[in-house]
C-alpha cells in the first residue's frame, strides 16, 4: 500500500486547482456547445471544491485526525472520476463514459463521511 505524504496530497491538489481552473476557463472561453459547457462548469466546480478539501485534509492531518490520507485519496479518485468522466465526454468521449460519474461521486462522499468522523474525534482544545 503506498503511504500518502501530506506533500503528495498538498502537490496532487494543487495541480487539481490548476486543471479545475484550467477547465473552468475552457468551459467559459472555448466551447460553445451548452451540454460541454455544462459538464465543464460542473466538474471545474467540484474539482476546486475537492481540490480545496484535500488542504483542509492536510490541516485536520497537522491537527492529529487519522486516516487523512485515505480521505484525500478518496477526494483524488472521486476527482478523476466525476470529474474526469465530465472532461472526457465534453471534449467528445462517448456518453456512455457518463456511467463513470456517479463512482466518483460515492467517492467524494466516501471521503467527505471519513472526513467527518476522524474531525469529531479530535479532542476539544480552547
Amino acid at each position: 500500500m503506498a503511504v500518502w505524504f501530506p506533500r503528495t496530497w498538498t502537490g496532487l491538489a494543487a495541480v487539481s486547482g490548476l486543471l479545475a481552473v484550467g477547465f473552468g476557463a475552457f468551459a467559459a472561453h472555448g466551447i460553445s456547445a451548452p451540454k460541454p459547457v455544462e459538464w465543464l462548469h460542473t466538474g471545474s466546480q467540484y474539482q476546486m471544491v475537492h481540490a480545496l478539501a484535500v488542504f483542509a485534509a492536510f490541516g485536520l492531518h497537522r491537527a492529529g485526525a487519522k486516516d487523512m490520507g485515505k480521505v484525500a485519496a478518496f477526494f483524488l479518485i472521486g476527482t478523476l472520476l466525476f470529474c474526469g468522466s465530465l472532461y472526457a465526454m465534453a471534449l467528445g468521449a462517448p456518453r456512455v463514459l457518463g456511467a463513470i460519474t456517479p463512482v466518483g461521486g460515492v467517492s467524494f462522499l466516501v471521503g467527505w463521511a471519513l472526513m467527518a468522523a476522524r474531525a469529531f474525534s479530535l479532542p476539544d482544545q480552547a
